[in-house]
């Protein structure tokens, strides 16, 4: 029976109560009459005459206990069903959704008894028509919530007892037999099961402890814990546990783990971990082999909101190959240094710092120990940037940028470094353009620029990096531009631009040569001190759009093409500086007694080289095409036709030297895309014509070759490459994910940002995307039959034909996939592979495996033939708080050194 009780009940109640028990004190109120019952829950009084009885006193009207001297917070209740008074054992019984809410505590349960001569409260569930024990109770206080199966709280000592309690903690689900709560902050625990398992009652895995002190949001400490596998207990154990339960992260060591290999049994990627503040932290990781052969690597992260966020690595390593007095005894150092930065684009609208680096020894990929991603080992060039750039707004615009920039062969082994690259440039001016309004005409369109570009250039090879002896062949320079153009119509439909552009180049030092003859050999001398030369040239350009079209009617399935041209005809000249040119004399190879002057340029060799010497006159032609159509919409009740590219930006383009003395055209440029699917798929291709032939030495001769015998056009080099990616959520509606540079391994060390070698694997060989099944739906009874199977293909191909002196042959040809299909509910697969037409054989290939067991998650990658066999299996518990529990089974490429 439901009642509505008026709020004044429990005032009166406890008023009543506390001046028979507690104290005396005289208090007028009229009595209500109780029976005398037994120790036992009293019926629910009929509300009807809870009514009547309150009637009586018009005094207290609100839902709370007047203070008695143990109470320091108003106590508020209600219940559902019935709340029954009974004098005698100075209880009181609240049932069916009862809660009590004293400060910040609340407790709410299907039965709530509260003992006032011990001040003391006790919570049940109920048992239902269906025998269910429900309405179990559940503790809040501070928002932490507990939900054991029965609770006794003392308001007095504010300690409670609990039984059965299951709360959550960080990533902890916490379940105890008997819970004794001393206050807000320490609890003390008998019999507990603790997990990450979403399942308190049925987990996957649970660490079971005697008796532990939990300390909320700080840790847990336990003494003897065993660790159980689906009910199994195992051999895993611990005379004691210390478990952190902040949020934050805190520093703490870093376990590593055990193993062999070719350098011998090791401990790998142990350390420690200092979490310094909220905005960085930093990783200290090392490993040791029983040859001598250790690594050494530090790691930080940083961030802050709104302003930039960046990580670093640096890694050295010490390899010793077999060991010390053996023949085939070796020993290498190597290492690595990463750092990406990047600014948020609301922190300053006016300058930008960021930051790409890695760099390092050459073989660093090939021999490292813990790096097993394919795409990082194939990958032949190291590049790093570190710039900041600065913009001074106003009328012109001022940009200011500086940058240090590096590349590096890993093959051949040569850097190359920009230490540093200055830039400044200017926004156009218009001197004689109107303050008001468009600018009409050739003078009015007059406009000029200034930029300047100053480098430091180190040209440099692997085992010189980082010494003093790299400086001795820096070359340094400056280059200042100033072009000035201007742009007008002819017959409104003519297009003409035309400019000019003045250069002044400054370097540090200038080259001299002479011809010793003792040597037999040309002796160059390094000139210090400044020295600069000028060049300009002159351009001009027409060109216009036009616009065919073709219309078959609204009823065809192809009711109109259309073509659009833009032809382009433009002239340069460059001016011969042969001023700058000077002469040595030396003996005539092919004349005996005979002097051959030589000419050459003090600037050969300095940081932009030489200024033109041979004068130069040429026109350009170049037309790019477009072919569109409109076609019958496949949507009946679209209104208009859809639009489709057939052919995009089909472009052919040639020069003519007016100034040559032979072979005066250029080679035929073609370049093009053909789009299959709309904004999915283009199938991009080029290529180069040659009009002119080969003689009997395959070296072109001034003649043409069609009057050689041949046809119109030599076919000397051609490609057509297209990439293809296409998954289940093209059909969903799905948005694809962009990568992260920050977090794609690959991607930020120069690779490919897709999988196409394969997925980039960790130091402890997980996968870098270890957990592909976050945020999805649980796994239930019926998923395998109402599953949709998500899965994701990527297609790359690429052809590279190459016959410039009559090879005709194929230079390049493969065909790369990647793709991973869910088969079921948390199981994937996975494959990233490709074929060698030319080489006739299989590119790099890896085969992946993963499976999310809820609280743990299993991964296979295999490598299965290469020089990069290899296999790594890892089992480990998904969540962070214990990633240190794992196991690891795994066979590295070879090393060798």
């Amino acid at each position: 029976m439901q009642t509505n009780i008026p709020n004044s009940l429990f005032c009166l109640v406890f008023t009543l109560f506390f001046s028979l028990v507690l104290y005396p004190q005289e208090v007028e109120t009229s009595s209500i009459p109780v029976e005398a019952e037994k120790d036992s829950i009293a019926p629910a009084i009929d509300s009807e005459e809870i009514v009547q009885q309150l009637q009586q006193q018009d005094t207290i009207k609100k839902d709370s206990v007047r203070k008695p001297q143990f109470l320091t917070d108003i106590v508020n209740y209600t219940a559902k069903d019935y709340m029954r008074l009974s004098p005698k054992d100075s209880k009181m019984y609240l049932y069916n959704e009862a809660k009590i809410v004293y400060g910040d505590m609340t407790i709410e349960a299907g039965l709530i008894i509260i003992d006032n001569e011990k001040n003391e409260v006790y919570a049940y569930g109920i048992q239902d028509s269906a025998d269910t024990y429900s309405q179990t109770p559940i503790f809040t206080q501070a928002q932490r919530k507990v939900e054991p199966d029965s609770i006794r709280f003392n308001f007095d000592t504010q300690r409670a007892l609990v039984y059965n309690s299951r709360t959550q903690e960080a990533e902890f689900n916490v379940k105890g037999m008997v819970t004794k709560r001393e206050n807000d902050s320490v609890y003390f625990m008998k019999n507990v099961r603790f997990t990450t398992s979403d399942d308190i009652d049925d987990p996957d895995y649970f660490f079971y402890a005697r008796r532990i002190k939990f300390v909320p949001d700080k840790k847990i400490v336990a003494g003897l814990v065993n660790m159980y596998i689906a009910d199994v207990p195992t051999p895993l154990g611990l005379p004691f546990g210390y478990f952190p339960l902040t949020d934050e992260e805190t520093s703490g060591f870093i376990i590593p783990s055990f193993g062999d290999s070719q350098f011998g049994y090791n401990l790998q990627n142990g350390g420690y971990y200092f979490a310094i503040s909220d905005y960085v932290d930093l990783l200290t990781l090392g490993s040791y082999y029983t040859n001598g052969s250790y690594t050494l690597e530090f790691s930080s992260n940083y961030a802050k909101r709104y302003k930039y966020r960046g990580n670093a690595r640096v890694r050295y390593e010490k390899l010793f190959n077999s060991e010390r007095g053996f023949p085939d005894f070796s020993e290498r150092s190597s290492y690595n240094i990463q750092w990406s930065h990047s600014q948020d684009a609301k922190a300053n609208p006016t300058s930008r710092f960021s930051a790409s680096v890695n760099l390092g020894s050459s073989e660093y990929y090939a021999e490292s120990i813990n790096q097993s991603n394919t795409g990082n080992y194939l990958n032949n060039t190291l590049s790093s940037s570190v710039s900041y750039s600065k913009t001074f707004p106003g009328e012109p615009q001022v940009n200011l940028s500086l940058a240090a920039r590096h590349s590096q062969n890993t093959r051949t082994q040569q850097v190359n470094l920009s230490l540093p690259t200055l830039q400044l440039s200017m926004s156009r001016i218009y001197p004689f353009a109107p303050k008001g309004g468009a600018k009409n005409g050739i003078i009015q369109n007059i406009n000029f620029q200034y930029s300047l570009r100053g480098e430091n250039q180190i040209n440099t090879v692997d085992s010189l990096f980082f010494k003093p002896e790299m400086f001795d062949a820096a070359r340094l320079g400056a280059q200042h531009s100033i072009p000035i153009s201007t742009n007008f119509k002819i017959f409104k439909f003519l297009s003409v631009s035309t400019g000019t552009s003045y250069e002044e180049t400054w370097v540090s030092k200038t080259f001299e040569r002479s011809y010793d003859p003792v040597l037999d050999d040309v002796v160059i001398d390094t000139i210090g001190g400044f020295d600069s030369y000028r060049t300009y040239n002159f351009n001009a350009s027409i060109g216009t759009t036009l616009y065919g079209l073709k219309n078959f009617g609204k009823d065809k399935k192809i009711q109109a093409i259309r073509h659009v041209m833009r032809p382009s005809i433009s002239y340069n000249i460059n001016p011969a500086f042969d001023r700058f040119y000077d002469t040595y004399e030396r003996d005539d190879l092919t004349t005996e007694d005979q002097i051959e002057l030589v000419d050459y340029s003090r600037f050969d060799g300095t940081l932009y080289g030489a200024p033109g010497r041979n004068f130069s006159s040429s026109i350009g032609l170049s037309l790019s095409n477009t072919f569109e159509a409109k076609v019958r919409d496949k949507d009946s009740t679209a209104v208009e036709p859809k639009k489709i590219t057939l052919l995009n930006n089909f472009s052919l383009s040639t020069s003519y030297n007016l100034a040559g003395d032979s072979l005066k055209l250029s080679p035929i440029s073609v370049r093009g895309s053909i789009p299959i699917v709309k904004n999915k798929l283009d199938i991009n291709f080029g290529g180069s014509l040659d009009p002119y032939a080969l003689d009997n030495n395959n070296r072109r001769i001034d003649k043409l070759n069609i009057e050689n015998g041949g046809s119109l056009f030599r076919l000397t080099s051609g490609s057509v490459n297209f990439g293809y990616s296409f998954s289940s959520k093209d059909f969903e509606g799905g948005d694809e994910v962009e990568d992260d540079e920050l977090d794609n391994e690959t991607l930020r060390n120069g690779g490919r940002p897709d999988d196409l070698f394969g997925k980039g694997m960790g130091q402890d060989g997980e996968l870098f995307d270890e957990d592909p099944f976050e945020g999805k739906e649980e796994e239930n009874e019926s998923s395998f039959y109402n599953y949709a199977i998500p899965w994701d293909v990527r297609l790359a191909y690429s052809m590279n034909y190459t016959n410039r002196t009559r090879q005709s042959e194929i230079s390049a040809h493969s065909i790369m996939f990647n793709g991973n299909v869910e088969l079921a509910p948390k199981w994937q697969v996975g494959v990233s592979s490709g074929y060698d037409l030319v080489n006739n054989g299989v590119t790099p290939t890896q085969l992946r495996f993963q499976r999310d067991l809820d609280s743990w998650l299993m991964s296979f990658s295999w490598v299965p033939f290469g020089n990069r066999k290899s296999w790594n299996f890892l089992i480990r518990i998904k969540s962070s708080v214990l990633s240190d529990i794992k196991y690891d089974k795994r066979r590295n490429p070879d090393r060798r050194l």
